[in-house]
């Protein structure tokens, strides 16, 4: 089953470094082209949350390892949840935005199906997390589920509401529960 899952994590890596590229490729692109669109705060907070999202994935799948058999089925979903982070990378960072004024115009007419990949993605996640065994999704306690939900909601809402204030909230929000769950979980 090694080997199984060698293959398995082989094909998550080169999905989720397609991703990583695609994010670091378009923020060096900002610093060479800096006389094109210029940045806008809230699109790099998106990215940046992007970014910190599919590297906690990336170290999240290593409890794959924990998967006794595999099965095609199982493999496909794995395939298709990843790429649902691929997905995201360029929803949030194409590699142009000729069609529009700016970042921000980019961001706000894209923003719908931004939450509704992270949506995707959080419902997914269960899936992704029994698909690690029940004693190890029953081993995350109360707050992994609470804490897709409340994502979803909260994503929900960030479809429902362009207030820019509400925005930049939830960015700073998700930003900064990203990096909590990170260090109570894995420096503790």
């Amino acid at each position: 089953m090694e080997e199984t899952f060698t293959h398995v994590r082989t094909m998550i890596s080169i999905i989720l470094g397609f991703g990583i590229a695609q994010l670091l490729k378009n923020a060096v692109k900002l610093i060479d082209h800096n006389k094109g669109v210029k940045p806008y705060p809230l699109h790099l907070l998106w990215v940046f949350y992007t970014f910190i999202l599919i590297i906690h994935f990336w170290w999240w799948e290593a409890r794959l390892t924990g998967v006794g058999s595999w099965n095609f089925l199982e493999y496909g979903f794995l395939i298709f949840y990843t790429t649902m982070y691929y997905a995201l990378t360029v929803l949030i960072f194409p590699d142009g935005i000729n069609d529009y004024k700016s970042f921000r115009d980019y961001f706000f007419s894209r923003k719908n199906w931004f939450f509704a990949f992270l949506i995707v993605i959080f419902a997914a996640d269960f899936a992704d997390t029994l698909l690690k065994g029940r004693q190890y999704f029953r081993s995350l306690h109360w707050e992994y589920p609470v804490r897709n939900l409340v994502h979803i909601v909260l994503c929900v809402l960030g479809i429902r509401i362009n207030n820019l204030r509400f925005q930049y909230i939830l960015a700073v929000l998700f930003i900064l529960y990203e990096i909590s769950y990170i260090l109570r979980h894995y420096f503790v």
